[in-house]
């Protein structure tokens, strides 16, 4: 994972697959392979992000976050 403080963007590579598209879901890109298969996302403002998932932690209600199994 990678934050650049100066585009506020966070970065998380999946894989290594070439990318040969990318959707935006509200402050999520994600760029996908030609299979269709996630490829990377960025969160775009993503010290807001993070300061949301701070404000939960303080409170408790943050436990531990599973993976998700892959198909």
């Amino acid at each position: 994972m990678i934050y650049d403080p100066e585009a506020n963007i966070m970065s998380l590579e999946l894989t290594k697959d070439p990318i040969v598209n990318a959707k935006e879901f509200g402050n999520f890109i994600i760029h996908f392979s030609k299979t269709g298969k996630p490829v990377l996302i960025e969160i775009l403002d993503a010290s807001k992000l993070v300061g949301q998932f701070d404000k939960v932690k303080d409170k408790g209600r943050l436990k531990r976050i599973q993976p998700v199994p892959e198909a």
